[in-house]
């Protein structure tokens, strides 16, 4: 009855030391002080967590109490090899008696002379995320109610980390976002430009980008795309590309052919990645534009005096979709005074609302004026007083001589 109490409170205390390390930086810490709890309830000598990489194929050594070597080390252990790659691939506790070489792959256990293991899964809405084990360096049999003791903490943990880990992820790829993305688009004679980047509410910091740069030949060059998915990796992949494209673009003033390098690149070193993207080419005499389309939307034209209109830019395969896809450019006019707006679905989608709908309602408030206007102009009318759900990126030009 008593170590049932002791039990309890025991626990009530690791809920306490969850909640105060999730104000904490960094996971570390935060994993650092559950695992001396998580020792001192199993009373077992060493306690550790082994997270799954991105890749889904490997734990990683993250934390550790009475194990730290495994962590400096770095140690990594595939899915399914050991001890721990056991626990992780099926997704259920394991505990060893006996450690030996066959059945446990780290060799940190070896040198810490651990002879007996329990091991159970982390899990978060219904994915294994990864492994929380604790080791004794003296025989011991793990009974039932210890297996649920330790899976009650591995929950815990499973909770404050993910969550952790998804806070971290969403300011790094803010901090990404910030980087890549200038407030202000380069000076450039002739046109007036203006640029909005907002991130969506619902998904955070997604793959959606712009870009304005001058070329060796003279030519300008201008894009705006999109990467599917959301968070830091779409904000990697994206940085990526981005680069890539203004590699090819020094090579060519084809629009068509950059496309065509940067679909090889990313089937090559994007595998399973996706991305729209148009780019578009302006001479130094201004007078036209050069688009080619990789799935993405149309832009929107419009001329002093006149309603704005969706173009009629042919889109192409997008980015990553199908290797060798062909590629072709569209040409419009570009005349003093008229002007282009280029933007990502998350300006014109709706849940509520088929996309014509939001395209013809964003070619409708496009009127010429200064670029900066044009952009206000155009966030005010879409979005009104409503937070966009997906993560928004507009290009505005106007030809001003």
């Amino acid at each position: 009855m008593n170590d049932g109490a002791d039990s309890a409170g025991q626990l009530r205390r690791l809920q306490r030391v969850t909640d105060a390390a999730l104000s904490r930086l960094r996971v570390e810490d935060l994993l650092d002080e559950l695992l001396v709890r998580a020792r001192a309830l199993l009373q077992a000598d060493t306690a550790a967590v082994m997270l799954l990489d991105a890749s889904g194929t490997e734990l990683h050594a993250t934390a550790a109490s009475g194990l730290e070597r495994e962590v400096y080390q770095g140690i990594r252990v595939p899915l399914g090899v050991g001890f721990a790659g056991r626990v992780a691939s099926g997704g259920r506790p394991v505990a060893i008696g006996r450690v030996d070489g066959a059945n446990v792959h780290s060799p940190a256990l070896h040198a810490e002379r651990i002879v007996s293991l329990l091991g159970v899964p982390m899990i978060t809405a219904g994915r294994v995320i990864g492994v929380l084990y604790v080791g004794t360096r003296t025989p011991r049999r793990f009974s039932a109610p210890d297996v649920e003791l330790l899976q009650l903490v591995a929950d815990r943990i499973a909770l404050a980390t993910q969550a952790r880990i998804q806070s971290l992820d969403q300011a790094a790829a803010h901090a990404l976002q910030r980087s890549l993305l200038p407030s202000r688009p380069p000076d450039i004679a002739g046109l007036d430009l203006a640029v909005r980047y907002v991130p969506g509410a619902r998904v955070g910091v997604g793959g959606d980008w712009y870009d304005v740069f001058e070329l060796p030949s003279g030519c300008i060059g201008l894009a705006v795309g999109d990467v599917a998915g959301n968070g830091l990796r779409a904000a990697v992949v994206m940085g990526r590309i981005r680069s890539a494209l203004r590699a090819y673009a020094l090579e060519t003033d084809d629009p068509a052919d950059v496309l065509t390098r940067l679909d090889r690149k990313i089937q090559r070193f994007e595998p399973g990645a996706m991305a729209t993207a148009l780019y578009a080419v302006i001479p130094p005499g201004l007078d036209h534009v050069t688009v080619s389309n990789a799935g993405h939307l149309p832009p929107v034209y419009a001329e002093q005096g006149a309603a704005g209109s969706l173009t009629t830019v042919k889109p192409n395969l997008p980015l990553g979709a199908y290797p060798d896809a062909p590629r072709g450019t569209t040409e419009l006019p570009l005349p003093p005074g008229a002007g282009l707006v280029f933007y990502t679905d998350g300006l014109v989608e709706r849940r509520d609302q088929p996309l014509p709908v939001g395209l013809d309602r964003l070619a409708a408030v496009v009127e010429i004026g200064r670029a900066e206007h044009m952009c206000t102009t155009v966030m005010a009318a879409m979005l009104d007083d409503h937070v966009p759900h997906d993560d928004i990126a507009v290009l505005a030009l106007r030809r001003t001589t």
